[in-house]
């Protein structure tokens, strides 16, 4: 035990001898080299990213996540569990969506990242880099370029086709969730695809507002079996996924499960027979930068061009910016000119309905 001291200080003597006349002694502790933090951080500008696996992730955790999205493939619309690790990211910002990305992400394959309909956020931009810097893939904000297209809370304006897979990041997996926050009831009920409870809770909108008033995570029976949650998308957006070319998969990383739709699967929102699933509606409304009529817009405030009492003012644009930007360019563009035949993809924006005498009625309402 008396050796312990002397010992300590023939450590730091040592150490001393082998530092650099720049070398720092942090509140007198042990001195730090800072000829090797230089080193370091030039070791990292030299070699960026090549000391991580493949697209970050290490190759179990990503034959993991494929063997789950194939069962998630193989049961439409069941949620299959699995192991969700630690991303360089908080959970719920989009941990599940860039796990079950970067497993099927090829070398061969073009990135896209959408975040709430733009390519330039700061969630987008990061996704999109930490791709590019660990598995080396070209990435672009063009839908049409894109092979792998993760979204976040979207589903493009322009047609997916069957060669195109679309992630969706997803804060709650359950549409029950709603009606009831016991998980293990949930899961007895789709079991038995007892649905009941979710009709009730549709029953009681009707009651109270005189038509399903559902503006995001609408429910959905896929392939006539379960129900699913379809991620935070606007109602625009559900018809997009009802028999489409493309794979839709659907990742939830804070609580760890995911589920799909396969192409050319029924994807059909909950609707009464004198109640219809309707999409939101802009009438008389257009994009102030594209003149788009047939797209989903979204409200935005600008600074009004004369001073006055009112500072600012409401217009519309486009949520889908990469879209809008093609629109400036060619304002007749279709949403499948990519594409050899015409398709019928989403929602245009329907006019308000009116009753015998002309007067707009609220779709769905009590006076029908």
């Amino acid at each position: 035990m008396n050796d312990l001291p002397t010992q300590r200080s023939r450590e730091r003597v040592t150490m001393t001898e082998h530092t650099t006349t720049d070398d720092v002694l942090p509140d007198e502790g042990t001195p730090v080299a800072t000829d090797s933090v230089d080193a370091a951080l030039e070791s990292l500008d030299s070699d960026g990213l090549e000391g991580y696996n493949y697209a970050y992730l290490d190759e179990h955790t990503k034959r993991e996540v494929r063997r789950s999205v194939l069962k998630a493939v193989a049961i439409p619309g069941h949620q299959v569990p699995y192991a969700s690790r630690p991303m360089p990211l908080a959970r719920g910002w989009g941990t599940g969506g860039i796990q079950a990305s970067l497993s099927i992400l090829g070398p061969e394959d073009t990135f896209k990242v959408i975040d709430q309909g733009a390519d330039e956020s700061i969630n987008a931009a990061n996704i999109r880099r930490l791709a590019e810097n660990t598995a080396d893939v070209p990435t672009t904000t063009d839908t049409t370029e894109a092979d792998l297209i993760q979204s976040r809370h979207r589903i493009p304006e322009e047609v997916l086709t069957d060669e195109q897979r679309l992630v969706l990041q997803v804060p709650i997996t359950d549409a029950l969730r709603t009606v009831d926050p016991s998980d293990a009831a949930n899961r007895r009920r789709h079991a038995h695809k007892n649905y009941g409870k979710m009709w009730v809770h549709l029953y009681e909108n009707v009651v109270e507002y005189g038509e399903i008033k559902i503006s995001s995570r609408y429910p959905t029976m896929v392939a006539g079996r379960y129900l699913m949650d379809p991620s935070p998308i606007p109602r625009w957006d559900v018809p997009k996924l009802d028999h489409a070319d493309h794979l839709t998969v659907l990742a939830a990383g804070r609580e760890a499960r995911l589920y799909a739709v396969p192409p050319h699967t029924e994807v059909e929102p909950l609707a009464f027979d004198d109640r219809q699933f309707t999409v939101e509606r802009f009438p008389e409304q257009a994009c102030h930068a594209c003149g788009s009529t047939d797209t989903y817009l979204v409200e935005v405030s600008e600074e009004a061009t004369e001073d006055g009492d009112n500072a600012f003012e409401t217009r519309y644009a486009c949520n889908d910016a990469s879209f809008c930007a093609k629109r400036r360019k060619n304002p007749d563009l279709p949403k499948d000119h990519h594409l050899e035949e015409a398709v019928d993809w989403g929602p245009g924006t329907p006019d308000a309905p009116t009753d015998d005498a002309g007067t707009p009625v609220e779709q769905g309402g009590a006076g029908e």
